[in-house]
């Protein structure tokens, strides 16, 4: 319930009417000993585009299909190489029905299937120990986990890991980075996309605060949270307040147009509400959140960017990182990677890490591909997690600082 700028908010782990209305009219005594309480319009049904499709309902599938899968994942990931020697392949389904109605008369309604199978693989090689790992995961029904799919995720997380156990641990230095489409985009959600949240925006938390109409990265440079987009892990019809999700443009050649927004910070921030209040549960309160974030695509051919690199690394696979939003300073994870030798792939490197500073990073970019790759992930807030997608084209970064063992 909310009044002003104050909101009250109450859960429970129940489904019948007369306590659903037990619980609203406790949160509304809250609302109303702060302040005046208006009384509720009558809410008329609003129905929203989906923007997922779900042939086969993963509910109407027999577990023994599913664990066939997970058995046929297994089966691949340790046939491809003897150095394989652990795999876990783990399969999970969720289906949410979600009913949103306020004293603003909105009533409207969505349900988010979502499906993730991921397969993580170890390979040994004397005493090093290196892992892999793949994913499936979208909002669409089960028929996205096709067999050749399942075989696709398994070999590419034990080939990973394979790779990665007899290669040479990456050198630190500076160095010209390729960013693959195939990277997905972790380096866009930590480094840039925390940074656009309101909430942090309104309390001056973010290196992006109060700079809405400035150039904040090179004019090459588009990013676009998008709740609409079909099928993917962040997708949904609405937020969790209620607002339909929106294509939203963050920057624009290099300039910030937005922030993503719920309801009180867009309000506080005079800007449009962009759809992007989202919490983990009924449990929780919605916060400003992320979707599917990608930087848009670019013109250039990527092999041409490849090629354009005399000496670099070549970053095919991110994995996680974190970022400090206050500074913009960033540190991920590299899970596969090669060095550049006069514009070719040369030797895989391991233990690499991607250091620097979101905003200067982005401004520096000089190349960007007409391709995107998508990646998928978990991001976690506040104590709340939420399934988002992370997407971008192949990338030029002429300098910057490469982790690893020193020379």
């Amino acid at each position: 319930m909310t009044s002003g700028e104050r909101t009250t908010y109450a859960n429970a782990n129940v489904a019948d009417v007369d306590d659903l209305m037990a619980l609203a009219g406790r949160a509304a005594r809250s609302v109303a000993e702060g302040g005046e309480l208006h009384e509720a319009d009558e809410p008329e049904p609003d129905e929203l585009p989906r923007h997922s499709t779900v042939a086969v309902d993963p509910r109407s599938v027999a577990v023994e299909r599913k664990v066939g899968l997970l058995r046929r994942a297994n089966k691949i990931a340790r046939g491809l190489d003897p150095r394989i020697h652990q795999v876990t392949a783990t399969y999970g389904e969720s289906v949410q029905e979600v009913l949103i109605a306020n004293s603003d008369g909105l009533f409207r309604t969505d349900t988010r299937v979502r499906l993730n199978l991921a397969v993580h693989t170890v390979a040994k090689q004397g005493d090093v120990l290196e892992s892999g790992f793949e994913a499936i995961r979208g909002t669409a029904g089960f028929e996205m986990l096709t067999d050749e799919a399942v075989e696709h995720a398994a070999t590419d997380a034990a080939r990973r890991a394979v790779l990665n156990v007899g290669a040479e641990p990456a050198p630190a230095g500076t160095y010209t980075v390729v960013l693959s489409s195939e990277a997905g985009g972790t380096l866009i959600h930590e480094s840039v996309g925390h940074g656009l949240e309101a909430d942090l925006n309104l309390k001056g938390l973010s290196v992006y605060a109060g700079r809405i109409g400035q150039k904040v990265a090179s004019e090459l440079i588009t990013v676009i949270d998008d709740g609409t987009d079909p099928n993917k892990r962040g997708t949904a019809a609405m937020d969790d307040e209620g607002t339909a999700t929106n294509r939203t443009v963050l920057i624009e050649k290099g300039v910030l147009r937005t922030y993503l927004s719920d309801r009180k910070h867009a309000e506080k921030l005079g800007i449009e509400r962009s759809g992007n209040a989202r919490r983990e549960s009924f449990r929780y309160l919605p916060i400003c959140r992320m979707t599917n974030t990608m930087i848009a695509r670019g013109t250039s051919d990527p092999e041409e960017i490849l090629k354009s690199v005399k000496d670099g690394v070549f970053v095919k696979k991110m994995g996680g990182g974190q970022v400090d939003v206050v500074s913009g300073n960033f540190a991920f994870e590299i899970t596969e990677c090669y060095r550049i030798r006069d514009g070719k792939l040369a030797e895989p490197l391991r233990g690499a890490t991607l250091v620097g500073q979101g905003p200067k990073l982005m401004s520096e970019i000089d190349m960007v591909g007409n391709d995107l790759g998508y990646s998928t992930g978990t991001c976690g807030k506040d104590g709340q997690g939420a399934p988002v997608a992370d997407a971008q084209p192949t990338i030029r970064i002429p300098s910057v600082v490469v982790g690893g063992k020193l020379k």
